[in-house]
């Protein structure tokens, strides 16, 4: 059984260490855990992890952002992947720093990368893990802050996090999304 794993972030070294783009440094954590390298492929660097019978196909985007749907798509469809069998992950200012929030469903919550992704699936019903960024910003600053790197307080508590969200992404195609949830949302 095959699965779509999308850490959603911006490529370019200016974006490696900001809060937007935790879901490729939890894609790179897990790759580097697993001894894999991403390529660059079409509109994405990829890399493929067997885990206990199930493939995991991990995509970066290298459409930024925004256009991110437009890579999760193409390789939904190239690989033959079932909606039910696709996991997101993306920042959310809504939740604190480092609270996970994994959901089988749900609103974009304003998340550009989110948003391109159900239009382009025409749907919301598909997994996603949200990593809280938490909204420590002024008022007009949202950009400034999601596109900020991390405090050094967050990177001295980001790796503990990032491996709990690895945990939870190798969860998902063993024992499905209402149980990953259950073990892993607010833990």
């Amino acid at each position: 059984m095959k699965y779509l794993i999308a850490g959603l972030g911006n490529i370019g070294y200016e974006y490696a260490n900001t809060r937007h783009n935790i879901g490729f440094q939890v894609l790179d954590a897990l790759a580097k855990a697993s001894n894999l390298v991403f390529t660059d492929k079409r509109r994405v660097f990829y890399a493929e992890l067997k885990h206990k019978g199930r493939t995991l196909i991990l995509i970066k985007p290298t459409t930024y952002m925004n256009l991110s749907g437009k890579a999760v798509q193409y390789w939904m469809q190239q690989e033959k992947i079932p909606l039910e069998n696709l996991l997101v992950i993306a920042d959310d200012l809504a939740l604190p720093f480092g609270i996970i929030r994994i959901r089988a469903k749900g609103s974009d919550a304003g998340h550009n990368g989110l948003k391109n992704i159900t239009e382009l699936l025409g749907t919301d019903a598909y997994a996603r893990l949200r990593f809280g960024i938490g909204s420590e910003f002024s008022k007009g600053k949202q950009v400034d802050y999601v596109l900020g790197e991390w405090t050094p307080d967050e990177i001295t508590t980001l790796p503990s996090r990032i491996e709990k969200c690895t945990e939870a992404i190798l969860s998902f195609p063993l024992v499905g999304i209402q149980q990953t949830m259950s073990q892993f949302n607010n833990k």
